[in-house]
């Protein structure tokens, strides 16, 4: 399989760089927050091809550069910045580059570049032809009321809380289970996490709501909830329930009234407890196929808590939702 490394000080350009990579391309994707993380992980063998920014701490893209050099590592480098200068374009190029991209990366341009240096090669018709897109008026209207339930599950979180909630940009994907775990990637980077999962279903459609905890959240989620006792790992295990319920029940419920119909939802299933996102999502990937993915990051102001909600509707659902939506796909 190739390795691609994604080397960026930003939680988003490194998930927007992911998302952009081909979605027919078996790639095994690994990440980097600075350049000396990123050094790292080349000496280890992870990347085939760097995708490298240029203004990080630690070390920056220049000085990746010329370690690549210095230390003959075995990458080819494409440099996605949003510095424009010329002076940068010439610099890196010098530096070994094969090219530049100026930031926000768009999947277009990303191919273009990848099939000009021959790093990936598209896949015959017939294949690509499998592979479904999701029109962007249609993911644009399950953004927009992906953010009405988040905002909906933010303030009741803040309201039982007394808590500020940093609200995220949703996204909406069309998936496999392989590009979930892409999706998530980025957690296994920081911390080990905990995870539970809760089945919903409504007329003619079903999915699963996927609640993600890092483990280093546990701490200041007891300093909220005024927890006295030792923190093991059962009052952690409550703790979890606690907060998927919170979220779970309040983004459904937002979801299903703007679709005009009621979710009935499951029991709440341990994925598991302190493991990587690897293992939590090959463990249950079977469950998980091609699936549309909307997926949120929550932070707490002044807490050092993060957690991440993702539903996963079935494909063959989306027909249902679709329908109930068609008002707001009209001209």
């Amino acid at each position: 399989m190739f390795s691609v490394l994604i080397c960026d000080d930003s939680l988003v350009a490194r998930k927007q760089v992911a998302k952009s990579l081909p979605g027919d391309w078996d790639v095994a994707v690994h990440f980097a927050k600075n350049g000396q993380e990123g050094i790292t992980a080349l000496q280890e063998g992870k990347g085939q091809l760097l995708l490298l920014d240029l203004n990080m701490p630690v070390m920056d893209g220049y000085q990746v550069l010329e370690q690549i050099q210095q230390q003959g590592l075995n990458t080819r480098t494409i440099v996605i910045s949003g510095d424009i200068q010329p002076e940068a374009h010439q610099r890196v190029k010098k530096l070994g580059a094969l090219e530049f991209i100026e930031k926000p990366v768009k999947a277009e341009e990303l191919e273009r570049v990848l099939n000009k240096h021959r790093i990936h090669i598209e896949a015959e018709p017939e294949a690509r032809q499998e592979i479904q897109r999701l029109d962007p008026q249609v993911r644009d209207c399950y953004q927009e009321i992906a953010n009405i339930a988040m905002g909906q599950a933010g303030d009741n979180l803040a309201r039982l809380f007394n808590v500020f909630v940093k609200l995220p940009i949703p996204n909406v994907n069309l998936i496999e289970v392989s590009e979930l775990l892409m999706l998530l990637q980025d957690i296994e980077d920081e911390d080990s996490v905990s995870g539970i999962c809760q089945g919903f279903v409504g007329p003619g459609i079903c999915g699963e709501a996927l609640f993600i905890l890092s483990d280093s959240s546990f701490g200041d989620v007891a300093k909220i909830l005024d927890i006295q006792q030792e923190v093991d790992d059962q009052v952690q295990l409550e703790m979890l329930m606690d907060a998927a319920n919170i979220l779970i029940g309040s983004f459904l419920n937002g979801f299903a009234t703007q679709l005009d119909m009621h979710f009935s939802q499951g029991h709440p299933v341990v994925l598991g407890q302190h493991c990587n996102i690897s293992e939590l999502i090959s463990t249950n990937k079977a469950r998980w196929r091609k699936t549309l993915a909307i997926e949120l990051s929550y932070g707490l102001e002044g807490y050092n808590v993060q957690c991440d909600l993702v539903l996963l509707v079935t494909e063959e659902s989306m027909n249902i939702m679709n329908h109930k939506l068609s008002h707001w796909l009209e001209e």
